[in-house]
């Protein structure tokens, strides 16, 4: 199944939201300033935005693809992608469905980045055995790739009812491009890299040398499968929140940082855990334009990345210093890494 990929010597930045509302922001308004983000973005000259989908009431959007359509139309060449869809609840079908229509919508700027969820809302709400969540997540991802292929499509497995020489609508002139979001599991990494599908490695947490062997066996599961290198590809996304200096950087994004890791996860996050984070080994991107070059370049070496997408704009975080760190990340990193 072909998918798209990038020539090695390029490489693509963007940034990312998840959507959450910890702050209790009015819907509308919060939709909208991710709306506006992703404008943002394009003005900038960034390659890619993404939107979460999530289904609990700590988030804004449960359905990614309607809130990148919005962007789509204010929009012109950025990269509209989820981030991610969760594959493991949601049928194939629809899900290739709402993302083929955003294609059309945008002329050609769709991708799906299919994930599992890391909470259990979403397979209570929709009824999913999360005891067999990567049996299902195989099958469903497995029933996707047929989707972007030929007009008709036959195929069965074991949880979803059966298609014969169904025609899924709406067609597409390019097959729809795929990626694999893996938060750390080998065997989701190694799984990616058979299909030789291109994989969003969340490295969110935890040091290089962790994440590095999540790569490395990413790209060796791609080479035993018989696929060249060439398609294949790592993006990384990681937070990201680029100040005009370093310290301005960490003093803007910590509070908003600690009191988002409390709300999600429970943590007590204190400030000299946050600055270890951020070092040259931490997985946070906070610093200044040249600390996050340097950190970018070092990923893009250690896990041959073609691609980094920064989420930065947790719901405690001003308007006003989300849009300033992607300006900065368009005007000031793009420029060190891409030359």
């Amino acid at each position: 199944m072909p998918h798209r990929s990038l020539p090695r010597a390029e490489i693509e930045l963007g940034v990312y939201s998840l959507t959450d509302n910890s702050t209790g922001a009015h819907l509308e308004r919060r939709i909208r300033d991710i709306v506006d983000y992703g404008v943002a973005a394009d003005q900038a000259g960034l390659d890619v935005f993404g939107v979460g989908e999530h289904h609990t009431a700590r988030f804004a959007v449960s359905s990614p693809a309607v809130v990148l359509a919005a962007v789509a139309a204010r929009t012109s060449s950025i990269t509209l992608t989820s981030a991610v869809s969760v594959l493991s609840v949601l049928d194939p079908v629809r899900l290739y469905q709402d993302f083929a229509q955003l294609d059309l919508v945008s002329g050609g700027r769709a991708e799906i980045t299919a994930g599992r969820s890391a909470y259990a809302e979403p397979f209570e709400i929709f009824g999913v055995d999360q005891q067999r969540y990567d049996d299902v997540f195989t099958e469903k991802l497995n029933l996707l790739l047929r989707l972007t292929g030929p007009s008709e499509v036959t195929w069965s497995g074991q949880f979803r009812h059966p298609l014969r020489n169904a025609t899924i609508i709406p067609r597409l002139e390019r097959p729809l491009p795929v990626r694999v979001g893996v938060g750390g599991s080998p065997s989701s990494a190694q799984r990616a890299g058979r299909l030789g599908l291109p994989m969003t490695l969340a490295f969110l947490g935890g040091r290089l040398d962790h994440a590095r062997k999540t790569a490395d066996l990413y790209w060796q599961a791609g080479k035993d499968a018989g696929h060249p290198r060439s398609a294949l590809g790592i993006a990384i996304a990681s937070h990201l929140f680029i100040g005009a200096t370093s310290q301005h950087a960490r003093e803007a994004f910590y509070p908003a940082y600690r009191a988002y890791a409390a709300a999600g996860r429970g943590i007590q996050l204190d400030r000299s855990t946050f600055d270890a984070m951020a070092g040259p080994n931490g997985a946070l991107m906070v610093g200044s334009p040249q600390e996050i070059a340097e950190k970018f370049s070092v990923q893009r070496e250690l896990f041959g990345a073609d691609r980094f997408i920064g989420l930065t704009d947790l719901g405690g975080l001003p308007r006003t210093d989300v849009l300033e760190s992607i300006e900065r990340l368009a005007s000031d990193v793009s420029p060190a890494i891409k030359n």
